[in-house]
């Protein structure tokens, strides 16, 4: 059994964002880049099961679509632990180029179980792992918090309202987990930082298809008003804001 953990890359929570261009363009300049954590926690997932032989995972590989640019974090993830790696050579422009690419790679070279993280914690669009099942036309099951082989089954459960939803699913299938996956993700030892450096990176050349969507412009939030301090004494005065200023009540 194959597991493809398809990765993407973000800037670090702490960086300062900053736009060129007159807000057209993201300034990557001093960007301290990092796996997207969904994928990180796919990935630690799918490190655990390959570590219970009993589940009979032969390797685990990571998928990324992006430029030279992105090879360091890549490497991270061989470090962690995956196998091998596959970069598509292009810039992610939207969310269905990145699941055209991803998907026909996967047509190329098949694999058992695909894990998508939820979301890419930058653009937030919590719709690559779905497109790439549709181009496969195979199944995909969102919101997946928990993935277990038991017996040579595949179970996997889903967070629902008011409870949970335990699937039996045969593969091959697209998995987009969320909370739950695992617990922490892992942090690379000094030995896998080592391995990483012989470990296969593969670059692969896109396919020709066009993206659907256009960034035009961003738009940075507005600045917090400042802090309004009321008397204690003065409750009516309280109210009076809440009512007619804020408009909350």
């Amino acid at each position: 059994m194959k597991i493809l953990v398809c990765m993407s890359q973000i800037p670090d929570t702490t960086t300062k964002v900053k736009f060129t261009g007159d807000f057209t363009k993201l300034d990557t300049s001093g960007i301290q880049w990092v796996i997207n954590p969904w994928d990180e926690l796919s990935l630690t997932r799918a490190l655990e099961l390959k570590e219970n032989a009993l589940n009979k995972i032969e390797s685990i590989t990571v998928a990324h679509v992006g430029l030279c640019g992105t090879d360091p974090t890549i490497r991270k993830a061989l470090a962690i632990g995956a196998d091998d790696a596959i970069r598509i050579n292009a810039e992610p422009k939207d969310s269905y180029f990145v699941a055209a690419q991803l998907a026909e790679l996967i047509k190329t070279q098949p694999y058992d179980i695909i894990l998508c993280g939820i979301e890419s914690s930058d653009y937030n669009g919590s719709t690559v792992g779905g497109m790439i099942s549709e181009f496969l036309s195979i199944p995909s099951v969102s919101a997946v918090s928990e993935l277990n082989i038991e017996n040579g089954t595949i179970l996997l459960i889903r967070q629902i309202d008011g409870g949970k939803e335990l699937i039996n699913i045969t593969s091959p299938f697209v998995a987009i987990v969320q909370k739950g996956i695992a617990k922490e993700p892992r942090i690379a030892s000094m030995r896998g930082i080592m391995t990483a450096r012989t470990k296969s990176l593969k670059v692969v050349e896109p396919i020709d298809i066009a993206p659907l969507t256009e960034i035009i412009g961003f738009e940075m939030p507005k600045p917090r008003p400042a802090c309004r301090f009321i008397d204690p004494e003065n409750p009516n005065q309280l109210v009076e804001l809440l009512q007619n200023e804020a408009k909350i009540i």
